[in-house]
């Protein structure tokens, strides 16, 4: 039986899509092995390494992921160490446009303040609708020096597996669009979460830059 051309793509899509879902899947499986204690001291492990990179020596503003309660490194001393270093901070805020969720990176304006953000439906701690009015937006700011990258997993090709909401890939197309500069992408791994096998990707996936590993490891593209 000949396929047409639509029907070998479509059924490439959902190939595609049910491997990313397996693999989902399989992480989630695989966090909900992972002790408290390990998660803790591989933060510790990776919060140091990252914080001697040059990339974020010389970085003046930089996103960062606030984690969520299991399941990946935590950035609290990251966010801690750059506000103390007078670094511009920038954190995800998720909200409805048009029907679609999209998230912005939105200022941090202190330590109080992060100490003070509510969790989310995730647990992760975020910002309130009511504290949005005239914050500063970085694609609206001088951008981005650098960027830690939450994800499920990734691999040693750079590439990098999300939760399926597009958060990042979304944000990242919006940024390239206003400045001709990308920011240094920079992945926080749990041990358990960098791969041997290769990640299924599209087109429309960013890789990013660099990953550090709970056990130390620095990776760079």
């Amino acid at each position: 039986m000949n396929l047409s051309p639509t029907t070998s793509t479509s059924r490439g899509v959902m190939a595609f899509q049910l491997a990313k879902r397996e693999l989902r899947k399989q992480m989630r499986d695989t966090f909900g092995r992972l002790s408290t204690t390990s998660i803790s001291q591989q933060s510790a492990v990776a919060t140091t390494k990252f914080l001697s990179l040059a990339e974020y020596h010389n970085a003046k503003s930089i996103a960062v992921y606030l984690s969520m309660p299991t399941g990946e490194l935590s950035t609290s001393r990251i966010v801690q160490d750059a506000l103390q270093r007078g670094k511009d901070v920038y954190i995800p805020y998720i909200y409805t446009i048009d029907q679609t969720s999209v998230m912005d990176m939105l200022a941090l304006e202190s330590m109080t303040e992060f100490e003070s953000l509510q969790p989310d439906k995730w647990g992760i701690p975020s910002l309130q609708p009511t504290q949005i009015p005239g914050r500063r937006n970085c694609l609206t700011e001088t951008g981005l020096d650098l960027i830690v990258m939450p994800g499920m997993a990734f691999d040693r090709g750079f590439r990098r597996l999300g939760h399926g909401k597009g958060y990042y890939d979304h944000f990242l197309l919006q940024y390239s669009k206003r400045s001709k500069k990308m920011p240094f992408l920079v992945a926080l791994s749990l041990q358990e979460q960098l791969l041997a096998q290769d990640i299924p990707v599209v087109e429309h996936d960013w890789l990013i830059d660099a990953i550090v590993v709970g056990d130390g490891r620095y990776l760079v593209r």
